[in-house]
């Protein structure tokens, strides 16, 4: 078994290139309620959770899956207590930016609100996140790269990490990149461990089509994402390794 602990720049993470322009809105559509009023909508569809920035402490990143036919992304955050109270969620004038080459994509936000929801049209219907409980101000999210692989499985690399606490985890995201961090596979388990490409411990698949084999000697990045049950992001594991 091998751990390896290596530093790479987080900022490659969070991609600063716009994308999509900031979405139109009339008076009506600056509060979620309003912009649902004529449309049929789903909730608790969009893949979404958020993270404290690696880098700038005050910015959020939310994070969120945009499927294949989604357009017109949006964010809404709120205030109030009730985070079901889609009156109280205002409309946030933002591009959101490709991550993983647009596998996933992120918007940026400065503010202290409680919660915020994506949103985005599919096929005639509006599709809703679970509302993202925000806890920068109070648990920001842990950034580290220690990760252990072991690589005794050729090109079938084993992952495994530590569970920054067992009260507050709900689930783990991983993706496995390029080392230009394009997506080859995007997982979802409830154990603190992942072999690529096996599935028998995978709750939610992700990834786009049938994941390559790795090729012996490249370097890829293993991402893990420690999400709560209110969808904050605990920790995020980051790290490259040699495949082997």
């Amino acid at each position: 078994m091998k751990k390896f602990i290596y530093y790479i720049p987080l900022f490659l993470f969070i991609s600063c290139i716009e994308d999509d322009s900031v979405p139109l809105v009339n008076d009506n559509e600056t509060i979620l309620s309003k912009f649902l009023e004529d449309k049929t909508f789903l909730n608790n569809q969009v893949i979404a959770c958020a993270a404290s920035d690696s880098g700038t402490m005050d910015i959020n990143n939310i994070y969120f899956y945009p499927e294949a036919g989604a357009s017109d992304f949006r964010l809404y955050q709120s205030w109030a207590d009730d985070e079901k109270d889609f009156s109280s969620y205002q409309f946030v004038p933002l591009n959101s930016e490709p991550v993983f080459q647009g596998a996933l994509r992120v918007f940026k936000l400065r503010s202290d609100c409680k919660w915020t929801v994506v949103i985005y049209e599919k096929e005639d219907k509006t599709e809703i996140s679970t509302p993202i409980r925000m806890k920068l101000s109070f648990q920001p999210t842990i950034w580290s790269t220690d990760l252990t692989v072991d690589q005794s499985s050729p090109l079938m690399p084993h992952f495994s990490w530590f569970t920054l606490s067992e009260e507050n985890n709900a689930i783990f995201f991983q993706v496995l990149s390029t080392e230009d961090l394009a997506l080859l596979s995007g997982t979802y388990t409830e154990d603190n461990h992942f072999q690529y490409y096996k599935l028998n411990n995978v709750v939610l698949n992700v990834t786009p089509g049938e994941p390559p084999g790795l090729i012996s000697g490249e370097t890829y990045i293993f991402t893990v994402m420690d999400v709560s049950i209110d969808n904050w992001v605990n920790h995020v594991i980051m790290s490259p390794f040699t495949a082997e």
